[in-house]
């Protein structure tokens, strides 16, 4: 009896932390997640493996047609074919003082193998990042050598729950300046040496980003549930006892 009320508790612990990481993990995401407004970036799909029993073998991407980008180019992944599709622009772009008429909208990944228990990135350079949006919204569909399609297409609505399958976003942030603030100190002044010591070490003391928040969220909720699992073993052992 007092086996099983703590072994029902150690369950229930590492089921906890599992369900958690699931949801935090599972999908196709974009990494990282956010970059400048206006500017370049390199980004990678990633794809996880969510089946026991099947291997993913292709990936789509469907990039937004309401915010074309003019340049788009995938890294070869060893062992994956890749196709770039374009398509006409409705409203042709200007840029660097050349009309663009056409854009990517569609990349897709094929011939290679993501076997169950693994993940795998892919690379793609992307520019010039839209500056009157705060957000880029790839469609993604993910096959499996079983002829099964998931579909990460839906999209997070605000103050609502995340969908099942949401789409991969990638989250678009003011360009940073140069430099914080302007005055008349000379490079050689103590004022300016010190001003630039300053921004060093601001550098240096940079928050931990989102993916080492996520572990620590998800590392206290394990040891909470299961300090409660023991918690509730030594009672049940005192009241049969």
């Amino acid at each position: 009896m007092k086996t099983s009320h703590v072994s029902f508790a150690a369950a229930l612990a590492a089921g906890t932390v599992l369900v958690l990481s699931g949801t935090a993990f599972a999908h196709v995401s974009v990494q990282p997640g956010e970059a400048a407004k206006g500017g370049y970036a390199t980004i990678n799909f990633k794809v996880p493996n969510e089946r026991d029993n099947a291997s993913t073998t292709q990936l789509e991407v469907n990039f937004p047609t309401d915010q074309p980008l003019t340049s788009v180019m995938p890294q070869d992944v060893p062992g994956w074919t890749v196709t770039v599709e374009k398509s006409k622009l409705d409203k042709p772009l200007t840029v660097h003082g050349k009309q663009i008429n056409e854009a990517v909208t569609k990349v897709t990944w094929s011939g290679g193998k993501i076997e169950p228990g693994k993940f795998q990135q892919f690379p793609v350079s992307v520019g010039k990042l839209p500056e009157s949006t705060d957000q880029m919204v790839f469609k993604a569909i993910q096959t499996y050598d079983n002829n099964e399609v998931v579909r990460w297409i839906e999209e997070t609505k605000e103050g609502a729950a995340e969908p099942q399958n949401p789409a991969p976003v990638l989250k678009l942030t003011a360009a940073k300046a140069a430099d914080g603030h302007h005055d008349d100190k000379k490079p050689g002044t103590p004022d300016a040496a010190q001003g630039a010591k300053g921004h060093a070490e601001g550098h240096d003391e940079a928050a931990p980003d989102a993916s080492d928040t996520t572990a620590r969220v998800l590392g206290v909720a394990g040891i909470v549930v299961g300090l409660g699992g023991v918690a509730f073993g030594v009672a049940a052992r005192r009241r049969a006892s």
